[in-house]
């Protein structure tokens, strides 16, 4: 891969990552329910205090620790979304105020939704490594034989419960997220990538 390729490739991948986390701190601060790994986040943020943006990069760095064990080898894009998602989400979480009547954040719950798709399908053509959560997904598909919806379906469960649990921002937006997220990526990506059209699409799994 020559150098300006790469770069190109480098510069759309701090796009898509710096897209994302304003995406996420949209929906965040529309507080109608977040995607499953937010509102484990936005429930260790509850019992913590720490800010919702800093925890979902440590969660980050703890998944990426359970690729040890699973042999998976994070890519230079798995590193920045590591670094790069939650800062930008606690920076939007800061910067901007948050609605309080429900007529304005459903509309800025679905514009972080759509926002999100288009981050998802940009990052993801980038090709340079899979964020930590979607990582974990193929990882434990691989070691496991399991089918990926099924990994991707048991710790989603799980840390949904957890993150409930913990008082996270559990609401009619998590099941819009759960439903909406994969054909929007479905229909985004293609068109942002034209080499993918023809391939199956697997959502990413948020805050990646």
């Amino acid at each position: 891969m020559s150098k300006p390729v790469f770069a190109a490739r480098v510069a759309r991948l701090l796009v898509g990552l710096v897209l994302y986390g304003v995406a996420e701190g949209l929906m965040v601060l529309a507080h109608v329910g977040v995607g499953p790994w937010t509102v484990f986040a936005t429930g260790l943020a509850e019992r913590t205090g720490a800010g919702v943006g800093w925890l979902t990069n440590v969660i980050g760095i703890a998944v990426l620790l359970l690729w040890i064990p699973l042999r998976q080898r994070p890519g230079v894009g798995t590193v920045l979304n590591v670094l790069l998602v939650g800062t930008v989400i606690e920076a939007t979480v800061d910067l901007l105020p948050a609605p309080e009547h429900l007529a304005l954040r459903v509309p800025l719950f679905a514009a972080g939704l759509l926002l999100l798709a288009v981050a998802s399908g940009v990052y993801i053509g980038a090709g340079l490594g899979p964020g930590p959560r979607d990582g974990l997904m193929t990882g434990l598909h691989a070691r496991t034989g399991r089918p990926i919806w099924q990994c991707r379906g048991v710790v989603e469960v799980s840390v949904l419960g957890v993150g409930w649990l913990l008082g996270g921002d559990v609401g009619v937006g998590t099941v819009v997220f759960a439903f909406g997220i994969g054909p929007l990526v479905g229909v985004v990506l293609p068109r942002l990538d034209g080499s993918r059209a023809a391939r199956p699409v697997v959502a990413p799994v948020g805050a990646r």
